[in-house]
């Protein structure tokens, strides 16, 4: 993680990993392929990203395998170890601009908020408002600079959407 308890890269993906396996064992060749297909959609092919080798968590012991068949058909389940790993995953913080990066890390919490228990899922709810707040006063600060031409278009565009985005976040918020 990086200084500010946001995740790296190889994380973000070690994070679909552990949470797809959270919700049930899955073979190394579809666990693969449901790695490749998410990441993929949401921020592209990635080279970077995708060459994160999954007996890596086997070897860490956050995974383990039946041994029963060859390496594609191994059913993967994921351990205590593994379990508390994706909860430290899940809980870190989400860095404001969303780049590619953070756009991966959002919807990795999102797929996978409802394998968190109550407080935990609220505090990522709070973390995700407070996130579009923060791009929010950044946006609105740039429109008061440049409020000419094309620019400010995009501007309005883009804080009307992160504005949507904030009252999702609330919505799914659990009342206090």
């Amino acid at each position: 993680m990086y200084r500010d308890n946001t995740l790296i890269p190889t994380e973000a993906v070690r994070l679909t990993a552990l949470g797809t396996l959270m919700e049930g064992d899955r073979s190394y060749a579809d666990l693969a392929s449901e790695i490749r297909y998410f990441v993929g959609r949401i921020i592209g092919p990635s080279l970077d990203l995708l060459g994160t080798s999954l007996e890596l968590l086997t070897y860490e012991g956050l995974v383990e395998t039946d041994g029963d068949n060859g390496a594609e058909e191994s059913v993967l389940r994921i351990t205590a170890s593994g379990r508390e790993a994706f909860v430290t995953l899940m809980t870190s913080n989400v860095r404001a601009p969303v780049n590619d990066v953070a756009k991966l890390v959002v919807a990795l919490k999102l797929r996978f908020l409802h394998l968190l228990d109550d407080p935990a899922r609220d505090e990522q709810t709070g973390m995700l408002v407070e996130m579009c707040e923060t791009e929010l006063a950044r946006l609105q600060d740039l429109l008061s600079r440049y409020e000419g031409g094309y620019l400010r278009d995009w501007l309005v565009l883009e804080i009307e959407q992160i504005k949507q985005r904030l009252d999702w976040f609330h919505s799914i918020e659990t009342p206090t």
